[in-house]
């Protein structure tokens, strides 16, 4: 794309938004609660995260309900009698958009803006839209434009079939001419391969500058958790950043990376990282499984959970079943859970029942702790469990590194965490280190003879 075409996107966005904050979009949202579908949350639980969802956009919320669905219908996923009180309700509040907490196809929303006479979004095309508005870096905007598009490709190619329109034939051997839904997708595809590159060269320029930090032996904790768990209020209270943190479903779409230091001395790299969400698009967990690296290479994992959130149970299956697409576990890495929030519980929690006694980890972890990030409560005790964890995943060396080998000084400090240093003698100098996993066995065979492991 060239110079002319970006800014005239650029402008197209920029207008786009100005009317957007002149004009709120009046919407109605529905729920369809499906006979024998989702068991893990109530219908008014899953109603009231989507109508959040609606709200994170800024839309005049005219209308919102659930509605009981014996049966999906091909054509229009709802009943003929629930399209009936959805035009009527689309009349009568003067609604432009129809937002419904369901994956519909291509077809269903098609019949479904053909009945109620309004644009729909699906649970998918609304996600999309808040990651749209909130994506702030060039491999965020990159991730969610492809993701986009994958998505209207979908909708393209399926709801279009019907129409016959074509454009005409070139030269003589050029047939009946390609048909105006055969160039849509072709552009779209064209732009797809495009967005595909640009990512990549994105993506290889990150990786170069993560580099000289991976060679650096301070670990990786990374934040993971529930949209609106309170992970960046985490991270701002253990690293004194100041991160977006606000009450509202996806404030932290691209990763941030700050490093700090635990109480008992040792440097880590604490990561904030997007929040996931029930139902999350797949196209979207592949756009962004590159900014999610983070969670990938961390040497512990912060699963953030909201213990203040009814659901809080279900939120907590639904991380791990994204950290599991992306080959993470309690196998693999050492999870720490975190119950958020512990300051909203009510006064008699632990007599009616919701109080922390009642609270199951989720999965394989390593410990659980509970705290509050507008407080500060518990945060002692989790940086403490922070600590045992890398404590029982690295070791700590002596070794000797004799005059005459000088270029062993600086490996050390690139490879390994340099915790004592000591006067020279006749001998060389004298180190004590911690050593993670990652490098160890380079350490053993280059120090080999050299060294003794310390206990404890």
């Amino acid at each position: 794309m060239n110079s002319e075409d970006g800014n005239a996107e650029s402008h197209g966005r920029g207008r786009e938004l100005i009317d957007r904050v002149i004009h709120r979009t009046r919407a109605g949202v529905v729920t369809p609660d499906v006979r024998g579908g989702d068991t893990k949350r109530t219908a008014e639980a899953r109603h009231a995260e989507f109508v959040s969802l609606a709200a994170a956009i800024d839309l005049d919320l005219r209308f919102d309900q659930v509605m009981r669905v014996r049966e999906v219908k091909p054509a229009t996923y709802l009943g003929g009698g629930q399209v009936e009180q959805l035009v009527e309700q689309a009349k009568t509040e003067d609604i432009e958009l129809l937002l419904v907490d369901a994956s519909l196809s291509p077809i269903q929303q098609r019949n479904l803006e053909r009945a109620v006479g309004v644009k729909v979004l699906d649970r998918t095309g609304l996600i999309l839209e808040i990651f749209g508005e909130r994506a702030a870096t060039r491999e965020g905007v990159l991730q969610v434009d492809l993701a986009h598009l994958n998505y209207q490709k979908g909708r393209l190619v399926r709801s279009w079939t019907h129409l016959e329109r074509q454009r005409g034939g070139g030269g003589f051997l050029g047939g009946p001419g390609e048909t105006q839904i055969e160039s849509d997708r072709r552009q779209i595809q064209d732009r797809i391969v495009l967005l595909e590159k640009r990512l990549e060269k994105v993506r290889r320029t990150r990786r170069l500058q993560r580099g000289p930090r991976e060679s650096v032996p301070f670990p990786v904790v990374a934040l993971v958790g529930y949209t609106n768990a309170g992970k960046s209020s985490i991270f701002n209270a253990m690293t004194g950043s100041g991160v977006m943190a606000q009450d509202l479903l996806f404030a932290t779409l691209d990763t941030t990376v700050r490093k700090t230091r635990l109480p008992h001395g040792r440097d880590v790299v604490m990561s904030d990282t997007v929040g996931f969400i029930s139902d999350l698009p797949t196209d979207l967990v592949a756009a962004f499984r590159g900014t999610l690296e983070e969670v990938i290479d961390a040497s512990v994992i912060l699963h953030v959970r909201d213990i203040s959130n009814p659901d809080h149970s279900a939120q907590a299956s639904d991380v791990l079943s994204v950290l599991n697409d992306l080959g993470v576990s309690g196998e693999t890495t050492p999870i720490i859970e975190v119950w958020n929030k512990i300051d909203r519980l009510p006064p008699d929690a632990e007599e009616s029942g919701r109080g922390l006694s009642s609270v199951r980890a989720v999965g394989r972890v390593e410990t659980t702790v509970a705290v509050s990030a507008l407080t500060s409560e518990g945060l002692p005790q989790l940086f403490d469990a922070i600590e045992k964890c890398l404590a029982r995943d690295s070791r700590r060396f002596y070794v000797l590194v004799p005059h005459s080998a000088s270029s062993d000084t600086g490996w050390l400090y690139e490879h390994t965490e340099v915790l004592e240093r000591r006067e020279p003698d006749e001998k060389g100098t004298s180190f004590v280190v911690r050593v993670l996993p990652r490098n160890r066995s380079e350490f053993l065979d280059r120090f080999a003879g050299r060294i003794n492991a310390i206990e404890g």
